[in-house]
């Protein structure tokens, strides 16, 4: 077995695959040295170590292996810890898993666990890791981020119900022993492996309560903060979690959510001193602030695109022109420029500038005269003579109601379409989404690793992440030979075929790649934002 100090991590997957990546330390991250503050000082300094947030809404859960949103990400990551996870210094660090080897097919990963325990005193297993993955692949759970683990050895197959659970590449050898087989050599899985997706769970108290990650009083983790308080639709506060295996450098002793969804009233708990950070990744800055707040805003490019979703199941979006045709009458860099302005650039393809196959992108934006004659040529395949009112569907949020505002302007004057716009909880339009009941809707990607397969991957089945209906063969099994193909080249190659293909089918159309930008207070440090627009709050603290 190969054996990798992890801290090489990063050199390794860059010699491996000219397509991965590892994550970037977080623009405010400071040197090891500067975290090492003793607890003495922060007891009696004058430095109250608590960081007060906004989520701007009710997170879904707290239940890492259903956890699919920015929100419930970072609220599983404050709860929970994983084998590997990125540390301050923006590089991949053992975590729960005290070292690992690689067989030299690089296929079979072993994990050897350090002592650690859950926050009920339980002691952390790999029998726990082999629980969460098999429940996360388990189709009964309807994770839809299950598709994370098909890298693991028959986890897609299990998946689909074609093989049993239990024939999936994921074992525990004994209490501390972890032993993983892989599909095919991933060079990113270490990357993997530090998404919540990935994190354990304790057997026992998920069988005991369906609804354990509801509420502070039963959700049970292994992570740097234990959940004390759950306000529903209100705020989370957690505290410092005194049994965590690496509890010397988490230095917050309570890490506070809020949930505003206003982003006028954010920044005004902001400037009161009501709240020590505004903005991405989890709130935002309004508009019509940003000119004069610009100089001391905090930007941060990440690998993410904003997009709108066509349920290609349902008139008229079941017409390919169509679809099309509502891309191409959209003036993007109007939308930056007027709306979106530090917080994005315009979106030319689905895949971020960071894993971008086709760095000038797949069409030109905001062709009027493509976008109308797409539209006739796909409404007389439709026998129409005019499009009915559609519907857009977006999440609550000022940004999303002034984009949809903006674009239903621009889908009138040029393809004489009456968009109606309708707004509910993030929750409530996940729901629909999930179940086909809408025409186009606001959603977005952000890469889980810096590979394009992430992206792609999303549309390679109806259902799970793939909210469009959309699905094709020929997509499906381009994806297929390039997770077998041990050439690097020939693999980009087969990504670019499929990316162009989903250029062509657009099943979803790209709006902008996000850029995020915040504001925090001088003393806050410690918060890592990684490339990938991931927050981790396990080593923030104040000075």
């Amino acid at each position: 077995m190969k054996r990798f100090p992890i801290r090489s991590l990063c050199t390794a997957l860059l010699l491996t695959s000219v397509l991965a990546g590892c994550g970037v330390a977080s623009p405010n991250a400071t040197s090891p040295d500067s975290n090492s503050k003793s607890a003495e000082t922060v007891k009696n300094g004058t430095k109250e170590q608590k960081l007060r947030l906004n989520i701007k809404t009710e997170p879904p859960t707290a239940d890492p292996g259903l956890a699919q949103d920015a929100i419930s990400m970072a609220v599983a990551r404050s709860a929970f810890d994983g084998l590997i996870r990125l540390g301050e210094d923006g590089k991949l660090h053992e975590s729960v898993a005290e070292s690992y080897a690689i067989s030299d097919d690089l296929k079979t990963y072993t994990f050897k666990l350090r002592n650690s325990t859950w926050s009920n005193g339980d002691a952390v297993t790999a029998k726990d890791f082999e629980y969460a993955w098999k429940r996360v692949l388990d189709p009964k759970t309807g994770s839809e981020y299950a598709y994370q683990l098909y890298y693991i050895k028959n986890g897609q197959k299990a998946n689909a119900k074609t093989v049993p659970l239990d024939q999936v590449g994921v074992r525990a050898l004994d209490d501390k022993t972890l032993e993983v087989q892989l599909e095919n050599p991933t060079p990113f899985f270490l990357e993997l492996l530090s998404s919540v997706t990935y994190y354990p769970v304790n057997q026992k108290v998920v069988e005991s309560n369906e609804k354990w990650a509801n509420d502070a009083s039963t959700l049970v983790g292994n992570g740097p903060y234990i959940m004390k308080e759950w306000q529903h639709k209100s705020k989370i506060t957690f505290e410092k979690n005194p049994t965590y295996w690496d509890k010397e450098n988490v230095k917050l002793e309570k890490l506070e959510f809020n949930m505003i969804e206003d982003s006028t009233t954010e920044l005004s708990m902001y400037d009161n001193n009501e709240l020590d950070w505004s903005g991405s990744p989890l709130g935002d800055i309004p508009s019509d602030a940003i000119g004069t707040l610009k100089d001391k805003l905090h930007t941060q490019a990440t690998a993410g695109t904003y997009w709108y979703v066509f349920n290609t199941k349902k008139a008229p979006f079941n017409n390919k022109k169509i679809r099309q045709a509502f891309a191409y009458a959209m003036n993007r860099q109007e939308l930056i420029d007027n709306i979106v302005q530090t917080g994005g650039t315009a979106a030319l393809g689905i895949l971020p500038p960071s894993m971008s196959l086709n760095p000038s992108g797949y069409f030109k934006e905001n062709n009027v005269e493509k976008a109308k004659k797409l539209l006739a040529e796909g409404l007389k395949e439709e026998k129409l003579s005019k499009l009915p009112e559609v519907e857009l569907l977006y999440n609550t949020d000022e940004l999303h109601a002034k984009l949809a505002q903006a674009i239903q302007d621009q889908w009138r004057k040029t393809l004489n379409v009456e968009v109606k716009l309708k707004n509910m909880e993030l929750k409530v339009v996940r729901e629909a989404m999930k179940e086909g009941s809408f025409q186009i809707a606001r959603a977005s990607w952000i890469g889980d690793f810096n590979d394009p397969i992430n992206f792609l991957e999303v549309f390679k089945a109806e259902g799970g992440s793939n909210k469009s209906g959309w699905s094709n063969s020929t997509y499906t099994e381009i994806l297929s030979q390039s997770s077998a193909e041990g050439n690097q080249e020939k693999r980009k190659e087969l990504l670019k075929q499929a990316d162009t293909m989903i250029m062509d089918e657009m099943p979803v159309t790209p709006i902008y790649y996000y850029t995020y930008k915040w504001l925090q207070k001088d003393d806050v440090k410690g918060v890592v934002i990684d490339a990938l627009g991931f927050v981790d709050y396990k080593y923030a603290r104040r000075e």
